[in-house]
């Protein structure tokens, strides 16, 4: 396996690395102030970096993989500075329309959509069980990616380039279509306000039975409201659950499995996405994972991913 290869980087004096991590660092700091404002979670980002590329030889590597991963993350916190707003109109109406049309469900002689025909059927087990799943979302691809490292480095970096790539397909997509969620048109009807603050929508039921703010203080810090479609929750679980069945996790598949179902079925059940949503989710992520093996292929990302196995390995 390549994760065996034995390191063939050479010994090295790290001292001399201080300028250039604390000179990207302060970069980092001066444009996040510019384009987003200053926030806390920018000085935790640089600690964290700082910390594990200088305690160890392993924590080095592990956080120079994870750099991957770092940069899909401030691409994410930058479009704040950007709405997509700016420069497509938002789709409201037309989006809720096709939606009810196409997937629509009949409650006495009323057309529903999904959401709001879960939004009058729900109950305290779905309202905790959808708000489990919806905190998923980032912690189990994060953490399959740290086995992955120790375990196999070159799907590590084939996970992590894949989740980040299908990513940017979808960016793409928030800019050339913008699409308002359907908690906003349950709140906001289908006039658009520029500006809107995030919203916890039907996870605000998981909040109160447990008497917290955890879904509240997450979409605190949204990047954009206008960003619903495609649906990237739907799509990372699909990622996990690709690379595990190559992998051959066995029976850990069957919890990615439900875990992938789960957040499917709770975007919707919570009114975060449409069920249209949740389907470009899962497209953007196919697409992801065949644009990426067909890429992998082609020389430059090849020796770009043989850097980087020297460099973790």
């Amino acid at each position: 396996m390549i994760s065996d290869i034995p390191s063939e980087e050479p010994k090295r004096n790290f001292k001399k690395d201080l300028p250039l991590t604390l000179g990207i660092s302060a970069l980092y700091l001066i444009i996040s102030y510019f384009l987003v404002g200053y926030k806390t979670d920018q000085l935790v980002l640089i600690g964290i970096f700082n910390a594990l590329y200088y305690l160890s030889a392993i924590t080095r590597k592990f956080i120079i993989g994870f750099s991957i991963f770092i940069v899909y993350w401030i691409i994410y916190d930058y479009m704040k500075a950007f709405p997509n707003y700016n420069y497509n109109p938002v789709h409201i109406a037309d989006l809720y329309n096709f939606e009810k049309s196409v997937f629509g469900i009949e409650q006495g002689k009323v057309l529903l959509t999904p959401n709001e025909y879960w939004l009058l059927h729900t109950n305290a087990f779905l309202d905790v069980l959808t708000g489990f799943f919806y905190l998923m979302w980032i912690p189990v691809p994060l953490a399959f990616a740290a086995y992955l490292f120790f375990t196999n480095k070159k799907y590590f970096l084939y996970f992590l380039l894949t989740f980040v790539w299908a990513n940017l397909l979808g960016f793409v997509v928030y800019y050339l279509y913008p699409a308002a969620p359907p908690w906003y048109v349950q709140q906001h009807g289908f006039d658009f306000i520029a500006g809107t603050p995030g919203n916890t929508a039907g996870l605000a039921r998981f909040d109160h039975f447990f008497n917290i703010e955890l879904f509240k203080s997450i979409y605190a810090k949204g990047s954009n409201v206008f960003a619903a479609m495609p649906s990237l929750h739907s799509a990372y679980p699909l990622i996990v659950v690709y690379y595990a069945f190559k992998g051959k996790f066995k029976k850990a598949n069957i919890f990615f499995v439900i875990v992938m179902v789960g957040i499917w079925f709770a975007a919707v059940y919570t009114s975060h996405h449409y069920l249209s949503d949740v389907l470009a989710g899962i497209t953007t992520a196919l697409v992801g994972i065949f644009s990426f093996n067909w890429l992998k292929e082609r020389k430059p990302l090849a020796n770009f991913i043989e850097r980087m196995l020297k460099l973790i390995s």
